[in-house]
């Protein structure tokens, strides 16, 4: 059974920091494609960014040079590293499997709030 967790959401102020963690399983994480999308109360899902087998990365360009993607695939787990936050990046973060056997999986989210 393919899993997705995710954690490390909540509330912070404007130009806080948060890193989000996805912990997965029952499925070949290490050679499968990732991904964390977004979806802010009352919008349509965005896509944030992407990282790849080989470690290739990918943002949407209102992340880049604020938000890290990363993973350690000895421990299954997807990360989001999030700088200078502002208020527009509120929104439930969810960690997906982009590419590979079980490419569309979701997990549950993980709701970031930015406000002072």
């Amino acid at each position: 059974e393919v899993q997705l967790v995710e954690s490390g959401g909540g509330l912070v102020q404007p130009g806080g920091s948060l890193t989000l963690s996805c912990a997965a399983s029952g499925f070949p994480f290490s050679s499968s494609a990732m991904s964390w999308v977004r979806q802010a109360s009352g919008k349509g899902l965005e896509w944030v960014s992407a990282i790849y087998n080989i470690n290739r990365t990918d943002y949407a360009d209102s992340m880049k040079g604020r938000f890290t993607i990363s993973r350690d695939d000895a421990k299954n787990s997807l990360y989001l590293q999030m700088n200078s936050l502002k208020p527009e990046d509120t929104a439930v973060y969810y960690c997906a499997i982009l590419e590979g056997a079980k490419a569309g999986y979701w997990g549950q989210g993980t709701q970031v709030t930015v406000s002072s």
